[in-house]
């Protein structure tokens, strides 16, 4: 008894061996030609995170813009900011009605969304 167990473990263990190995090799079965999901572009991460204060062309003019006080993104007082300032304020915050989204989106999509708010027109 012991034997033939010895024997069929003999067999077996290499297999499944071989088998994790192949497994891990090849990746877990999803198929590699799957295309990952689309990146959003910063227009649509505008259009998702900052629109509901700052409105569709960054004027703030929108309930809760107005009820926080949101700054207007196309006035000459924000578009002189430096980018590096505009970053810092995306990244981390401003005060207590604007939450910091660099963990959330990463510092190149926070990067993308200065550049994005510096397309609106000027007043």
């Amino acid at each position: 008894m012991v034997n033939r167990f010895t024997r069929v473990l003999g067999i077996a263990l290499p297999a499944v061996a071989a088998y994790l190995v192949l497994t891990l090799a090849l990746g877990t079965g999803r198929s590699s030609l799957a295309s990952p999901a689309p990146q959003k572009s910063a227009q649509d991460v505008y259009l998702d995170k900052c629109a509901v204060c700052h409105a569709k062309d960054g004027s703030g003019n929108t309930a809760k813009g107005r009820k926080v006080k949101a700054k207007d993104l196309r006035s000459a007082e924000i578009q002189k900011m430096s980018d590096a300032e505009l970053i810092k304020d995306v990244s981390e915050g401003k005060g207590k009605d604007m939450d910091g989204f660099e963990k959330e989106l990463g510092a190149d999509m926070v990067k993308q969304l200065v550049a994005y708010c510096r397309s609106f027109p000027k007043q």
